[in-house]
């Protein structure tokens, strides 16, 4: 058994399980063997000495006036030979540890024990990363399977699928990636990390990482709406009037917010200025796109905004993604309406009288 405690030392050390908690399965599964292999239901604990890894079984059996169980009973009478001090309710142990016990018990062992290593390594691997659920994590490609990638993170595996990264993100194995925790299930096999690369959060963590004003919490990102791949819109607010949260974000000549793009595989980025106001918030956040006015219903939480006729193209997007992203942006209903449409002959009507009375054309 001292060979056993050694290899248990040499695990401790090399995978950090508590030591207490394999004593407890060694001991676990000694019981487990004398069952096993004396076929008794008595109810039997087994004393494990720690430093030399010798063990006793011991059987239990409670003190009663009168047995009905002989396997885990005890009379008080028979309880009274073996010291005069026990009474009813007290619990009696002696050893009956067998003399061919010790290599069955071994074997036995060691088969439990590995199990029970194995869980309690999971137990510890889920427990690191559910707290870590939410953050950034880099780690190399392992394998791929049906267009999955499974991620060496360190002591586990992550799993990529293929919906949780952009269509143009293409991985070969050995390569280095970063992505987002977004969620750690229990599973039969393990636990399960499943990360993300179209995730907002992936975006905000990647900020993080450039821009300190972010980490230190000088900069707050708002809100994050995105269609990976394609572009994303951010909302930064500061409450410190000597830092501009955008240029914060964007960096001298660029270069923070050019490290997120490239880490996004070139992926657009739209940085505004979060506010309170709603009309100043819409405003600002169907950039690049110039608002002439905003009006909102309250009630609805529906805004209709007014563009320049020649910015109504640019207010709207490609296939209608600026306004699409600006709208869960700010969580606000919009609809886009140009110059035109929204004023239509009114003004044009408005202009004419107004001719007349300036006098401009006489009758």
């Amino acid at each position: 058994m001292n060979d056993f405690l050694n290899a248990i030392d040499d695990l401790v050390k090399e995978k950090g399980i508590p030591k207490e908690v394999l004593l407890d399965a060694i001991e676990m599964a000694l019981v487990s063997a004398y069952k096993k292999n004396y076929g008794t239901s008595q109810n039997v604990r087994v004393d494990m000495d720690a430093e030399n890894g010798n063990f006793e079984v011991l059987m239990q059996k409670s003190v009663v006036e009168e047995v009905e169980d002989e396997f885990t009973e005890i009379s008080l009478e028979e309880a009274l030979e073996i010291d005069p001090r026990y009474q009813v309710g007290d619990v009696v142990e002696y050893q009956v540890t067998p003399r061919n016990f010790g290599r069955i018990a071994a074997q036995t062992a060691k088969q439990v024990v590995v199990q029970r290593i194995r869980e309690a390594e999971r137990g510890m691997v889920f427990d690191s990363y559910i707290s870590r659920q939410g953050d950034l994590i880099t780690g190399v490609v392992q394998r791929i399977s049906n267009d999955t990638l499974f991620v060496n993170i360190g002591n586990t595996e992550g799993i990529l699928v293929s919906g949780e990264r952009a269509a143009c993100e293409k991985y070969k194995i050995n390569d280095r990636i970063k992505a987002y925790i977004m969620d750690v299930r229990k599973s039969s096999k393990g636990p399960q990390i499943f990360l993300s690369r179209t995730h907002p959060g992936f975006v905000e963590k990647l900020f993080e990482l450039e821009v300190p004003e972010i980490e230190e919490g000088i900069v707050e990102i708002k809100s994050i709406a995105r269609e990976a791949g394609s572009r994303t819109k951010i909302a930064v607010y500061t409450a410190d009037e000597d830092v501009d949260p955008v240029g914060a974000c964007v960096g001298t000549g660029g270069s923070r917010v050019k490290n997120v793009v490239d880490e996004l595989w070139g992926e657009k980025i739209d940085i505004t200025t979060w506010d309170e106001d709603p009309k100043v918030l819409i405003s600002n956040v169907l950039s690049p796109a110039k608002v002439e006015e905003v009006i909102t219903d309250e009630d609805e939480k529906a805004a209709t905004v007014v563009v320049p006729d020649y910015q109504l193209s640019l207010a709207i997007g490609k296939d209608g993604q600026n306004v699409r992203l600006a709208a869960r942006l700010c969580g606000w209903k919009i609809d886009i309406k140009s110059h035109t449409q929204y004023f239509g002959d009114e003004e044009i009507e408005e202009e004419v009288t107004d001719e007349f009375d300036d006098g401009i054309v006489e009758l």
